[in-house]
C-alpha cells in the first residue's frame, strides 16, 4: 500500500555555495531526447549566453544530430562526464542550470545538486520539477522553450542564497532519513493495532 512520497536527499556538505557565479548556462545530464540538450542549446543561443554541457551520451544519433553541430568550443561547449569536484565547480559558477525536460522526470538530482550550490533552475513544468523548484523564488518553470529564454534574462531576480535555503530545508540526506523513519514509524503502530 501507498503511504508516502519521499524525495532524494543529498549529502548538502558535499555542495558548495557559490553565491558570486559566472555569466554561463549549464545543461548537466544524458545526452538523450528526454533531457532536452537540443532546447538548451536553443535557449542559450537565443540568449546569447554560454552554454557548457556536460554528461553521458546515452542517445548516439540524437547527440550526433542535435548537440555536436553546434559545439564551437566557444559558445557551446561540451566538456563530458565530470565528477564530484569538476560538478562542484560548475553547478556553483553557473548563472543558472537549464533544465527542458522533455518527460514527466520523477526526480531530478541535478537540479536538487544545482540549487545546493546556489544556482537557480530554468526547467519544463513537467514531472516531478513543481516539487523541487520554487517557482520565482528558487528558479522559474517554463512551458517551452520562448518562456525559458524570456525567464533567463530575469535569473539575477532570484537571490542564490534561497535556492540552498531550499534544499537545505527539503532534500538533504538526513531529512530523507527522517522521513523514512516517520514512515517505519506508522507501518509499525498500524501493525500494533
Amino acid at each position: 500500500d501507498y503511504i508516502k512520497t519521499i524525495h532524494h536527499g543529498i549529502d548538502i556538505r558535499q555542495f558548495d555555495f557559490h553565491p558570486n557565479p559566472d555569466d554561463y548556462l549549464l545543461f548537466f545530464g544524458r545526452f538523450h531526447n528526454d533531457k532536452g540538450a537540443r532546447q538548451a542549446i536553443e535557449i542559450a543561443r537565443s540568449c546569447n549566453k554560454k552554454l557548457i554541457l556536460a554528461g553521458i551520451v546515452q542517445d548516439q544519433a540524437y547527440y550526433d544530430q542535435y548537440v555536436a553541430p553546434h559545439i564551437d568550443n566557444d559558445k557551446v561547449v561540451y566538456i563530458g562526464s565530470v565528477g564530484p569536484v569538476e560538478r562542484n565547480r560548475l553547478l556553483g559558477n553557473a548563472c543558472a542550470l537549464l533544465h527542458p525536460i522533455q518527460f514527466n522526470e520523477p526526480f531530478g538530482l541535478s537540479v536538487i545538486e544545482s540549487m545546493a550550490c546556489g544556482t537557480p533552475v530554468v526547467a519544463f513544468d513537467r514531472g516531478s520539477m513543481p516539487v523541487l523548484i520554487e517557482n520565482g523564488k528558487s528558479g522559474f518553470l517554463v512551458n517551452n522553450v520562448n518562456e525559458a529564454i524570456e525567464r533567463v534574462a530575469h535569473i539575477k531576480e532570484i537571490d542564490r542564497s534561497t535556492c540552498r535555503r531550499h534544499v537545505e530545508q527539503h532534500f538533504t540526506v538526513d531529512h530523507m532519513v527522517d522521513e523514512y523513519i516517520k514512515v517505519y514509524e506508522m507501518i509499525l503502530q498500524d501493525r500494533s493495532l
